[in-house]
């Protein structure tokens, strides 16, 4: 077996663990993994918005992606063997959602490089343990992998993830190097009041999932006038719990308290601020809206701000756009910022 095939089975192996380990835990199965739940545990413990849903769901997708069919189907268009010396790639992670970074980390390997993978302090746990059973499987990893806790030094390229703030702070220090720096992002939906109701329900997990964290969450809809936010809402009830989590309560509460006492105008339903706003990062707990005239003049100005969307959702069939339901659920080849990965990877 290549060294290239082993890593790839290596990760097909990583797929099954992830499934097994959640079907398990769905399960309350006896047989489970005690140390990878432990590790979960440890993860809710160090950061409020990593939910047991939350992780889980995380790592199920990951265990669906990570499949010999998905993985050869995303790297067929690549010439994975044009990589004659490896070089160190550093990658600082994010840790807005759990494995945020992971995608980053995937695409490292299997060009063929290096990983100099620095971690968030809000998610530190789940991706060593994942690479402690890659190496389990391909012991080669080992020496193709490492964490840095402090500053980074002695890589070629750099993948950086983070906040406009840190955008500027990666900038300056990486921008002599080959980069990739993402900053913020968000996305919106698309709604025609034409919506059936089971379409509005599946956009509650565009908005809802991870706790709106995601550059992929849903902070935005775009309405035409007259639209009737009735179904809207009654689509929203099903997600109601979300607000006995208190840090999201609390975020809720704040949110609220400002527009009321700022006099302005909102919509709410108990666990959701609806606020008519221009700009498309609403805060959480918080969905701004606008209106449009025409779908015609509405493309225009989204095609305007593509460089601040991550994701469009709608049922417009429109190239590039994303389900009602599906923001979280990406797949391989989707980049985020539409910045192809490993083909940056693979030209260094």
């Amino acid at each position: 077996m290549t060294p290239y095939n082993q890593r790839i089975e290596a990760f097909v192996e990583l797929g099954k663990y992830l499934t097994d380990f959640c079907e398990k835990c769905y399960a309350n199965d006896d047989s489970i993994d005690l140390e990878f739940k432990e590790i979960v545990v440890r993860a809710q413990q160090e950061n409020g918005w990593f939910t047991q849903e939350n992780i889980l769901h995380a790592l199920s997708e990951w265990g669906h992606l990570l499949t010999q069919e998905n993985l050869g189907d995303w790297l067929s268009g690549y010439d994975l063997e044009s990589v004659e010396s490896p070089k160190t790639i550093g990658i600082v992670m994010a840790g807005n959602i759990p494995l945020v970074g992971f995608h980053d980390f995937l695409s490292v390997i299997l060009s063929g490089h290096k990983v100099l993978a620095k971690l968030s302090s809000n998610d530190k746990r789940l991706l060593p343990h994942l690479v402690n059973f890659l190496i389990g499987k391909d012991p080669s990893l080992k020496e193709r992998i490492a964490f840095v806790d402090g500053k980074m030094e002695g890589f070629d390229a750099v993948i950086a993830t983070g906040s406009n703030n840190t955008g500027r702070y990666f900038e300056y220090y990486f921008g002599q190097k080959p980069h990739i720096i993402r900053k913020n992002r968000n996305s919106v939906a698309i709604l025609t009041g034409k919506e059936p109701p089971e379409e509005l329900t599946a956009l509650g997990e565009d908005i809802f999932r991870y706790y709106g964290l995601g550059c992929r969450n849903v902070s935005k809809i775009y309405v035409p006038k007259g639209y009737d936010f009735e179904p809207f809402f009654k689509a929203m009830f099903s997600y109601g719990d979300i607000i006995h989590q208190h840090k999201y309560a609390n975020n809720y509460d704040y949110n609220k308290a400002v527009y009321l006492m700022s006099n302005f105008k909102i919509l709410d339903n108990g666990f959701l601020v609806l606020k008519e706003e221009a700009s498309l990062s609403s805060p959480i707990s918080v969905l701004f809206y606008s209106y449009y005239d025409s779908e015609e003049t509405l493309w225009k100005e989204l095609d305007a701000l593509k460089e601040h969307i991550q994701c469009v959702v709608s049922n417009q069939d429109r190239d590039g756009d994303v389900g009602f339901g599906n923001t979280q659920k990406p797949r391989l080849k989707d980049y985020a910022d539409g910045v192809d990965t490993m083909a940056f990877l693979l030209q260094l």
